[in-house]
């Protein structure tokens, strides 16, 4: 248990990332970075510069200029210190990583009611009125970065957590959306209207009663808190009393400066303001998560209220744009447990054994793969890719099927589990009419379609061609032994079974390694006989039967 003024049971993003540094998952770079064009392309390179993710920090920036030469004294901007891997992530769960997947199924299942406080550390520094508006002021004061340099036309919020709430039922709703700074007091944001983002089905009732949109923006949240924003919850649901189940314990909050709005009161800034229900303005372009800049659109105009902080507040930014990135990693973390269990316990689905949302490039979303069991009917196959791809409208444009032996991270092995474990007229399935989802803005067709593709194993096939485990593991030692370059298993390395295989063979092969191979030629030449053509297949039954009397005598 985190000790403070108010007892919780989690960390906030200071003490997070004391936990970094302790864990050696932090780079602390004292030198003077520019925001506007260095430091989001220098967390960048960890990302596409062909290091594992093992290996990938979290960035902590101490002294933050901008193309201007202004300075942001009071601040420091965390870059990757929220999910740049599964272990950073873990550290901000409070959990060991085998654990996230139940730990986000239970906080789900048992929400647990936030905890108002009167006094917050997020209000010590409180600016409204002239102070958040003029030059130097307001946003302008904050280290917000650009993101995708050379492209993005204005610095953004990344992780900034956008509170709303319904007016009818007095519900809160919290969620991730991209912010692009305007003025010292005015921004736009984005908020997907297609998947029926909180904020916007808010902001259409706010229109009916022809009143302006109270909204609270969060920047430097707990982890827990932080890792709640991207979740896709029912609209029913305050974001923050999942993460108070995730944190195993009430969320504090207290109220905004200028509305009845609830904020973390550990968060490290707090931009208040009121979204226009009449005019929308050209938002963007931006670098997105689907890996493509996102041009030009209306979108939201916010008018900022107030802006409260911490006296030495830290801003985290989230690295997104083209996959892997650190916001695809939240991501992941949680989906892939929420659809595992989906399959499994609400569809009933038991021959689900994991499901796996590709990463690089693709986003998560477009395309997933599940592993079955090797004796999962078909009907059952086909029934589990209905519920893949009608959980969420934005996942599972492309749905695959594969059995345990593949590997669902291995992209190289699914293609070869397609390439001869499906055929496309009976094993692939196109439905049409499926919404484009996280996508980029195109002048093609406002529809797309669903891929169904079935690579499991339909019957039996010959062992994969490697060679066998105990082989494989004697010439590791061998390579370690000799100081080669140190290896990086990748799935399949050893050959094993796939039911087109006999005693007979095993002999021939444990033969052959002995040195004894000239017994299986006296083996095969016993079966030799007058054939009308080549490439005859030969059957088990058959090939346990060659040369049966001959083997005897050679051993």
């Amino acid at each position: 248990m985190v000790k403070n003024d108010h007892v919780r049971t989690y960390r906030d993003l200071q003490e997070h990332i004391e936990e970094l540094d302790k864990a050696g998952l932090l780079h602390r770079i004292e030198c003077p970075i520019n925001k506007d064009t260095e430091m989001h392309p220098l967390v960048r390179w960890q990302f596409c510069g062909g290091i594992s993710q093992e290996e990938r920090r979290g960035f902590l920036f101490s002294s933050i200029t901008d193309g201007k030469k202004r300075n942001y004294p009071g601040f420091k901007v965390g870059v990757g210190v929220l999910s740049s891997n599964p272990a950073i992530y873990s550290i901000g769960m409070n959990c060991p990583e085998s654990e996230i997947g139940q730990r986000w199924l239970n906080a789900i299942a048992n929400p647990v009611p936030v905890r108002p406080v009167d006094k917050a550390v997020c209000q010590e520094v409180v600016l409204t009125g002239k102070d958040v508006s003029g030059e130097g002021k307001g946003l302008e004061a904050l280290p917000i970065p650009v993101s995708t340099p050379g492209f993005d036309t204005a610095p953004y919020f990344t992780a900034g957590l956008w509170i709303t709430r319904n007016p009818d039922t007095g519900i809160q709703n919290m969620g991730l959306y991209r912010g692009n700074l305007k003025a010292s007091d005015r921004l736009c944001v984005m908020t997907e209207k297609a998947t029926l983002a909180g904020a916007y089905v808010h902001w259409k009732r706010y229109r009916e009663l022809k009143k302006p949109m109270p909204v609270a923006i969060v920047l430097g949240a707990p982890p827990v808190v932080e890792y709640t924003g991207p979740q896709k919850l029912p609209l029913d649901v305050d974001e923050l009393t999942v993460a108070g189940g995730l944190a195993g314990g009430p969320v504090n909050v207290v109220k905004c400066i200028t509305s009845d709005l609830l904020v973390p009161a550990e968060a490290n800034v707090i931009v208040e303001g009121l979204v226009d229900i009449e005019f929308l303005e050209p938002e963007g372009p931006f670098g997105e998560s689907h890996g493509y800049i996102q041009i030009e659109e209306y979108n939201f105009i916010v008018k900022v209220t107030a802006i409260t902080r911490r006296k030495d507040a830290i801003i985290s930014s989230i690295i997104s744009q083209v996959t892997p990135s650190e916001s695809s990693v939240i991501k992941r973390l949680a989906y892939e447990p929420l659809y595992l269990s989906h399959l499994r316990d609400a569809l009933g689905l038991k021959g689900v054994k994991r499901v796996c949302m590709h990463e690089p490039l693709t986003n998560l979303r477009k395309i997933v793969t599940v592993v079955v069991d090797r004796n999962m009917p078909k009907t059952e196959i086909w029934r589990m890719f209905e519920g893949v791809s009608s959980l969420q409208p934005a996942v599972g444009k492309i749905c695959i099927a594969v059995n345990e032996d593949i590997n669902p991270d291995n992209t190289d092995a699914i293609l070869w589990a397609i390439a001869y474990r499906c055929n496309p007229v009976e094993d692939v399935h196109i439905t049409p009419y499926r919404a484009l989802g996280h996508a980029p803005h195109t002048s093609g067709p406002g529809i797309e379609s669903t891929m169904f593709i079935d690579a499991t194993l339909k019957f039996d096939m010959p062992p994969v061609a490697l060679p066998k485990k105990e082989y494989m593991e004697n010439a590791r030692k061998i390579w370690e032994k000799l100081g080669l370059p140190a290896l990086k298993p990748q799935e399949p390395w050893f050959g094993y079974s796939l039911g087109i295989w006999c005693d007979a063979w095993d002999e021939c092969a444990a033969r052959a390694a002995a040195g004894d191979w000239t017994a299986n030629g006296l083996r095969s030449g016993a079966a030799a006989r007058r054939m009308e053509e080549p490439q005859t297949f030969i059957e088990i039954a058959e090939a346990e039967k060659f040369g049966q009397n001959e083997h005897k005598t050679d051993n």
